[in-house]
């Protein structure tokens, strides 16, 4: 193999092989969320269809069970890309189809498919079934469009206000446009292009996720505190927030969506909660959260204890009852009892 061809080898299938490690880290890394294991399938997808690409490039009788295996992933990037997004987005469980029951439709027709027809045997049709692939996967990346659509926007006006895992989002977002673009014209171009393009834009993407953090940090502790005057400001937009509009109940509220409803990053928003008002974010909440539950608590004598957690914003009675004795020393219930004897 000349040098030519061994430099393309290496840096077409340099993606492919670190796409997979990438994919099993994340898939056993703690801690273990939906999140993380959509985009841990979503690398396996990509690098199974990229291996597939690099190995028939530079070995075209390659077996067609490989072959088989390389599509039949393809046809699973975009909707694991989806699923992603959704995830990413909060939005996975509004879905009118169930993730799970979507998933599973899909490795059925994979199944059955592959099993009835396969490669092997039916070369013409399933190049037939690569066009089809290829479009399937260019509707899920337009569904996955519209859910991101305003993280989309967020990043035209203030790209500060983004999360992390909304920044990874939007570069897998785009990454994997530009892997559908590369296969979908390689007739045009080049059939190793698109193992190329994700060599590129895997280690663009976490390049710019790794500067990104470096800059968080920078930011962070360059000044422990923000100036008194921004401070009140942010003082007073988190107040007028909590009291009109009660974010607190939110029991899924995190520091990314208060600062984007804020309108501010979350370095900043962070730096103002632990430097200025010396306190984190769970703890800045649950103030709040309590609050509620001792008004409802004097106000609503009757009401159980269950309800009261959960219309002061906590999913499990046992996180209301730790926090409720860690800020006033004592149980709701005796909290109760000792207010209203005394009124």
């Amino acid at each position: 193999m000349a040098l030519s061809s061994q430099l393309l080898f290496f840096f077409s299938a340099l993606g492919a092989f670190n796409g997979l490690f990438l994919a099993l880290y994340l898939w056993f890394s703690k801690p273990f969320t939906t999140e993380k294991k959509f985009l841990a399938a979503l690398l396996l997808a990509i690098s199974l269809r990229i291996s597939k690409s690099i190995w028939f490039y530079f070995d075209p009788t390659i077996g067609k069970q490989f072959l088989q295996i390389g599509l039949s992933a393809c046809f699973l990037i975009g909707p694991f890309l989806y699923f992603y997004i959704a995830c990413v987005t909060k939005q996975l469980e509004r879905l009118t189809l169930h993730w799970k029951t979507h998933i599973s439709l899909l490795f059925v027709i994979i199944i059955v498919v592959g099993t009835l027809y396969p490669y092997q045997s039916n070369v013409d049709l399933w190049g037939v079934f690569y066009k089809f692939i290829n479009w399937s996967w260019f509707a899920y990346l337009v569904a996955s469009c519209m859910l991101l659509f305003p993280t989309l926007s967020l990043l035209i006006t203030n790209k500060s206000a983004l999360a992390k895992s909304e920044l990874v989002s939007v570069n897998v977002f785009f990454g994997v446009s530009i892997i559908w673009l590369a296969y979908f014209t390689a007739s045009y171009t080049s059939y190793i292009v698109g193992a190329l393009t994700f060599s590129f834009i895997l280690y663009m993407s976490v390049s710019t996720v790794m500067l990104k953090t470096h800059y968080k940090k920078e930011v962070r502790y360059a000044n422990k505190k923000i100036e008194e005057l921004a401070a009140n400001e942010l003082l007073t937009q988190l107040n007028v927030l909590m009291e009109t509009e009660k974010l607190y109940k939110n029991a899924n509220l995190t520091l990314g969506q208060l600062a984007r409803k804020m309108q501010v990053s979350v370095p900043q928003l962070s730096q103002f909660l632990n430097d200025n008002m010396g306190k984190s974010f769970s703890s800045y909440i649950n103030e709040w959260r309590i609050k509620e539950a001792k008004q409802l608590l004097i106000t609503e004598p009757n009401m159980t204890m269950e309800v009261i957690a959960e219309l002061s914003g906590y999913n499990a009675q046992s996180t209301f009852y730790s926090a409720f004795k860690q800020f006033e020393q004592l149980t709701p219930a005796k909290y109760r009892h000792s207010m209203l004897n005394n009124s």
